[in-house]
């Protein structure tokens, strides 16, 4: 291939994936450089507390989310009853509260010195220990927590799959003499079953993902392991070998996900269909309907956002000039992040649909890897990476300079710096931008490209007159999508942020630890506030499919 022939979307493509694989080949490669002595300290310590644990929290939360989401998806997908319209929306309200936060509230709520307990001492008389209830810091606890946060995922696959479902299919069942139960279980709940792993699979990659809640619970992961061994013991050799053993977990679920995607297409386009005809629900049943698709929400999202809101009243933090530097510092954080992260998404996604080859479809599938990686692993991998540069390019930098007669100390230019949090930020969450992008420009029909090319316009004119007009939903749903998720993240700000910088989910975190959640309740509720507005554009936009 000659040099003029060289595509510069291919290249540039390429280049972004090699950059963004950055971290995960970092860390593998320091996991590997570990010596064995590592791994049977490991072995003989912490490594079967944080697998049991591990194993345990994600069975848990598999078993809860299902058990939430199917159930409420069938009713919200298939039956009319009392207020569904408006209980579509608010099943899906939890995923704008991270879970740390809905750890925080209900152990407010819940522990020794909240208002439940404290009730129960007033009415009963009995003391510390004279009485048996839930202890909220516990295995338990988090698996509630994080079940409570996490179910969306399992019923948003689970109603798309249910209002996919073929209604001659279901008539024809019940033609056979099929009763409604087999019918649940024979037809539909195997059709289903695809969507409903790929929901869990999501759940269980965000459970094994999570620092906040497991930390604060103080129940020991893989990934409150991983952030002991690297900050608590500065072992990064030791921190990579623990990031590759949870990286094989995250690689079977997404091995399984794939898996079961493949199969969501079978019954996805075998029988299109209009309006989804829908059981009409009336009186008692209809209202215990209603019920259990309401206590969810209301347990994932009302009760939590309302207790915020009563601490937040009462806290003096909100006032404070502080609390306005953490919002300023979150808000151009994250809108920087979406920026950069849409800007490399739509190179990414417009290499794609100009050169659909197979180097192409592999440098974008590389750069979406980074969305299955936990922030801790992410992390670390920006930190180690970057750290080598400053201490080896940077250095030569200060060296050569040296020579020539000047003396420069640049110091550490880019660990711990904002361009490594961005980097970070970058790598977790690029597939969120290049899967919106990619999605808009599916619906551009090519014939427009070619009409506009023979009436003599550039590419740069197609893209800049044609293109980004159409695109505008696109872009501002990835926009939207990635700042909230920046504004949520936690382990990668908590460990990549620069010295003096903080953010709220930062604060929050750093005050629920202190126990000071009334304190923490002003930045939670700020970042809860702002999670809404993708929920409802996600529900809009699936109002608007069906």
């Amino acid at each position: 291939m000659t040099l003029s022939r060289v595509n510069p979307l291919l290249v540039g493509a390429i280049t972004i994936a090699l950059v963004l694989m950055v971290p995960l080949m970092t860390v593998t490669g320091q996991s590997l450089a570990g010596s064995l002595e590592v791994w049977r300290h490991l072995w003989q310590t912490v490594l079967g507390e944080y697998t049991v644990n591990s194993a345990l929290l994600a069975i848990g939360v598999a078993l809860l989310v299902t058990l939430i989401g199917v159930p409420t998806a069938w009713l919200t997908a298939r039956c009319n009853f009392p207020g569904r319209r408006l209980l579509s929306l608010l099943l899906l309200m939890p995923m704008a509260m991270p879970a740390y936060i809905i750890a925080y509230t209900y152990t407010g709520l819940l522990d020794y010195a909240g208002p439940v307990q404290q009730w129960i001492r007033d009415l009963t008389g009995l003391g510390y220990g004279q009485y048996w209830f839930f202890e909220i810091r516990s295995l338990g606890g988090a698996i509630a927590m994080l079940s409570l946060v996490l179910y969306p995922y399992v019923y948003l696959m689970s109603r798309a799959a249910f209002l996919s479902l073929s209604d001659r299919m279901i008539d024809t069942s019940r033609s056979l003499g099929v009763s409604s139960l087999g019918e649940m279980r024979r037809v539909i709940l195997p059709l289903a079953r695809p969507a409903i792993v790929v929901g869990v699979a999501l759940a269980l990659m965000e459970t094994l993902a999570d620092y906040g809640t497991v930390e604060y619970f103080g129940v020991p992961t893989f990934t409150t392991g991983i952030f002991r061994t690297y900050y608590g013991f500065g072992d990064g050799n030791a921190a990579a070998q623990l990031s590759l053993l949870l990286l094989g977990f995250v690689l079977i679920l997404l091995t399984l996900e794939t898996h079961s995607r493949r199969r969501v297409k079978y019954f996805a386009n075998g029988d299109p269909q209009g309006q989804v005809r829908r059981k009409t629900i009336s009186g008692y049943p209809g209202w215990l309907a209603a019920l259990v698709c309401l206590v969810p929400p209301s347990l994932g999202f009302l009760l939590p956002a309302a207790l915020l809101l009563r601490w937040s009243l009462v806290s003096d933090e909100a006032a404070t000039s502080q609390f306005w530097t953490l919002a300023w510092n979150s808000f151009s954080l994250a809108a920087m992040a979406a920026l950069l992260s849409l800007t490399l998404a739509l190179i990414l996604a417009y290499a794609l649909r100009a050169q659909h080859r197979r180097l192409t479809r592999l440098s974008v599938r590389l750069a979406s890897l980074g969305y299955a990686l936990p922030g801790t692993i992410v992390a670390i991998g920006v930190l180690s990476a970057l750290t080598w540069v400053d201490h080896h390019l940077v250095a030569g930098v200060e060296t050569a300079l040296a020579r020539m007669g000047w003396t420069v100390d640049l110091g550490l230019l880019f660990s711990g710096s904002l361009a490594a949090l961005l980097f970070a930020y970058a790598v977790r969450f690029m597939a969120v931008s290049i899967g919106a992008v990619h999605s808009g420009l599916q619906s551009i029909q090519p014939s427009l490209d070619h009409s506009a090319r023979s009436l003599g316009s550039s590419p740069g004119q197609v893209l800049w007159k044609i293109h980004l007009p159409l695109l505008r939903r696109s872009a501002l749903t990835a926009l939207l999508i990635v700042f909230v998720d920046v504004l949520k993240e936690l382990p990668a700000t908590l460990m990549l942020r620069p010295f003096n910088f903080n953010t709220l989910a930062v604060r929050a975190f750093e005050l629920a630890s202190d126990e000071r959640l009334i304190d923490a309740a002003p930045a939670s509720l700020m970042i809860v506030a702002v999670g809404i507005i993708p929920v409802i554009l996600l529900n809009k936009s699936i109002t608007e499919a069906h």
